[in-house]
């Protein structure tokens, strides 16, 4: 339970300064994404679930060949900056898919690129449901395109939180007005429950 003024220095450090949520004014492009997601989400954005890297793989190399940095970059780059795979996924992936003849090594310009093969191309047609699924999922148009979208609705949370402070700092949130407006929030989130799918409630 926070004191009359212990709020303002947690909503200090949770939303980012003054200017209310990370990304400021700018509001939230590729670059912000992820530190927007960890800070104020709680936890980190969407990751690849591990059976399912090594399609997001094959997807990289499918168009052209490419080395280990050159897919890590496409998968990010797909993602709209949610999701990095680290070299510690990446390449062990790639030995794998090479010791399933999935992916053959190739050269150019002197570095070792992996190039798909029929049985890859194989694999990932049966799976590419998958694939397009998690770019969807995790933001392949870019979160860019809904940077003002996502600012205006953390700006309408940002609201909320100042009118709650405000109402404490004078000494009007009494018992029952505390009552009333956990009676609102609830009924809030039952509907934005409803409306973002929440797993808790399926």
């Amino acid at each position: 339970m926070y004191g009359p003024h212990d709020w303002r220095a947690h909503a200090h450090a949770r939303f980012g300064g003054r200017g209310g949520f990370p990304g400021g004014r700018r509001g939230f492009g590729r670059g912000d994404f992820g530190d927007m997601f960890s800070n104020f989400f709680g936890g980190p954005p969407p990751r690849a679930e591990q059976g399912n890297v090594h399609y997001l793989v094959l997807d990289a190399i499918a168009a052209q060949p490419r080395h280990g940095y050159e897919i890590i970059q496409h998968i990010e780059e797909r993602s709209g900056g949610t999701y990095r795979p680290s070299p510690g996924v990446i390449y062990p992936t790639l030995q794998m898919l090479e010791e399933l003849e999935h992916a053959r090594v190739d050269e150019r310009d002197g570095k070792k690129v992996y190039a798909i093969t029929a049985a890859g191309k194989k694999d990932l047609a049966e799976h590419q449901d998958d694939v397009a699924e998690f770019y969807e999922r995790s933001g392949e148009a870019s979160w860019d395109d809904f940077a003002d979208e996502l600012r205006d609705l953390m700006t309408r949370v940002g609201r909320m939180m100042k009118v709650i402070g405000r109402s404490a700092r004078r000494g009007r949130l009494t018992p029952t007005t505390m009552r009333k407006l956990r009676a609102a929030l609830d009924e809030a989130m039952t509907k934005i429950e409803e409306i973002v799918g929440d797993e808790r409630r399926e």
